[in-house]
């Protein structure tokens, strides 16, 4: 690598987000990871620390519990007031993030995959005594279907099993295996003790056998993609500017934010779901004319054909345009408390883009317990993760999820009172074909 292009990875890292989400079952320390992490990395302010002090004080504890840094929020979530996650927002030299803490239990499977959603990097905390449990291979299966690129196995509670070795590799190797089997592409396993500290941002004093890298070392250096120019190139139309002033009596252009890769002036494009094409002739972004633009940035687009054009349109490089269809099979989180039946009339909304749909199938539920596939349900229920065939009125331009979280992805609306009903991933549930088991009995349980 050159001296130019090191200089230019170390100020993208020094200038780059990275979104991440913490999993792990009730009493596996999450609170306290998280808080530890936030305190070790001085992402703590004075008056909360006062505060934790103070609480753990009156509760009898000489040191500071800093899980009470976010179990408020958790037992706001336990109580149902408001909120399903909570982010945390922190910053290093390094590196900026956003920490989604999602609870860990079953009947809130959805609200891990909605703080998973947009991560790119999963946090699975485990009990160092317990080993891979059924909610370890639950929140792994969960980050699998979500394409969470990155996976931390942090195995946590080594200093009550005296920092034995063993007993890590042990858990690296059942957990790594199975994520693998997954399509987990990269799994980094940290040995941990959130309530002393150990590995979590300092290395560990007292596993001199261990030399990766901390928890925040780990976050701080993992690799957050920046050539966003391999992507596909998909822009979604949100507006349709149209000034018809004196000083632009004829501009026409295009508003929205790019949804992955970059356009380019003088570029061919294809308008879908219709299908015409144009060229670029100019992109506006911040009240300047620019020749490039690239995702996330939001920019108004110029094009030299007068094209019907309007909300919910896709434009998309001419020799890189996404097949439309009608017909959408897809795995879908349930997230509602109301049912998601066969036959049933909603709403799918696709980008900027939404239109009536019908349930035509339900073919299977997965069991994330074990990956077995319950056929035929009928039904999906708060918390059900399956499969759907869903038609829908009109042509939709859908990547599959494995190649575009943005453009793969969709909700199902209910249109009597706009509940968002299920979230969706077009396309195949996991980036490996992992043999399952269809379990049916006469009662119609699945185990």
């Amino acid at each position: 690598m050159s001296t130019s292009t090191e200089q230019l990875t170390e100020q993208l890292a020094a200038t780059t987000l990275l979104r991440f989400a913490t999993a792990g079952s009730v009493d596996d320390g999450k609170s306290t990871l998280v808080g530890r992490l936030l305190h070790d990395s001085k992402s703590v302010l004075a008056d909360q620390l006062e505060a934790v002090e103070h609480a753990s004080r009156s509760r009898g504890q000489e040191a500071p519990d800093l899980a009470l840094l976010t179990d408020g929020l958790r037992a706001e979530r336990e109580q149902g007031i408001t909120i399903d996650v909570a982010y945390r927002y922190f910053a290093t030299p390094r590196r900026r993030f956003i920490l989604a803490d999602t609870p860990g239990h079953v009947q809130y499977t959805r609200n891990m995959v909605t703080g998973a959603s947009t991560a790119e990097l999963a946090v699975v905390l485990v009990d160092a005594r317990n080993g891979v449990v059924e909610q370890t291979r639950r929140h792994a299966a969960v980050a699998a279907l979500l394409r969470v690129p990155h996976v931390v196995l942090a195995v946590n509670k080594m200093d009550l099993v005296e920092y034995a070795e063993p007993v890590f590799a042990a858990i690296a190797e059942e957990f790594t295996t199975y994520a693998s089997e997954l399509g987990v592409p990269e799994i980094t396993a940290i040995p941990i003790s959130a309530l002393a500290g150990d590995n979590v941002v300092e290395p560990s004093a007292n596993m001199d056998w261990y030399g990766g890298p901390t928890v925040l070392e780990h976050l701080e250096t993992v690799p957050v993609s920046h050539d966003l120019t391999s992507c596909h190139a998909r822009f979604p139309v949100q507006y349709v500017i149209r000034p018809q002033t004196t000083e632009h009596p004829d501009y026409r252009g295009y508003a929205g934010q790019i949804a992955a890769g970059a356009f380019r002036v003088g570029e061919e494009i294809t308008v879908l779901p219709s299908g015409k094409t144009s060229t670029i002739t100019g992109i506006d972004a911040l009240g300047e004319s620019v020749d490039i633009a690239w995702a996330p940035q939001s920019v108004t687009i110029r094009l030299a054909d007068d094209i019907d054009i309007s909300r919910g349109d896709l434009l998309a490089p001419s020799g890189d345009a996404p097949a439309t269809t009608q017909d959408i099979e897809a795995t879908v989180c349930h997230v509602a408390d109301q049912a998601l039946a066969v036959g049933q009339r909603v709403l799918l909304k696709h980008t900027t883009r939404t239109v009536k749909a019908i349930v035509k199938e339900i073919p299977s539920r997965l069991t994330l317990d074990d990956l077995s596939q319950h056929p035929n349900p009928g039904q999906l229920v708060a918390n059900d993760i399956g499969r759907v065939v869903v038609r829908t009125a009109e042509p939709l331009a859908l990547d599959a999820y494995a190649d575009s979280r943005r453009t793969g992805s969709f909700l199902l609306i209910d249109p009597a009172d706009g509940t968002t009903l299920a979230a969706g991933m077009a396309g195949e549930s996991f980036a490996t074909t992992k043999t399952v088991t269809v379990v049916e009995d006469e009662e119609g349980w699945d185990f």
